[in-house]
């Protein structure tokens, strides 16, 4: 398990690493996270080792939503007067997100079903 989370931080690193030369206007984690997906596609399958680790990382997944709570609530005043432009936001991304979802699981169906 530790071989795999330092195997997540490098390709956290790598990431920042690029941003920094190329100044690229992504967080260096987004482009980790890509590089990390580059390799895996490369590679053809998900090792083992990294199936466990995600599947610990995932079960405390909710403890990283704290911080942003405690942000929103330091930040109440500027929340409260951003209101329009935050709720067009969210509403507008969650539409997108539910679109992509919807036609991943129609590509994923389809590619299942050949």
């Amino acid at each position: 398990m530790i071989g795999s989370l330092a195997a997540l931080l490098a390709f956290q690193l790598a990431g920042e690493i690029l941003v920094r030369l190329t100044g690229l206007p992504l967080p260096g984690p987004v482009l980790g996270m890509l590089l990390l997906f580059a390799a895996l596609l490369a590679r053809g399958r998900t090792p083992a080792v990294f199936a466990e680790t995600t599947h610990g990382l995932l079960a405390y997944l909710g403890l990283l939503f704290v911080p942003a709570g405690v942000g929103i609530i330091s930040h109440v005043d500027r929340v409260a007067g951003e209101w329009l432009g935050i709720a067009v936001t969210l509403l507008a991304s969650t539409a997108l997100a539910l679109v992509a979802t919807a036609f991943t699981l129609r590509y994923m169906l389809r590619r299942q079903g050949d």
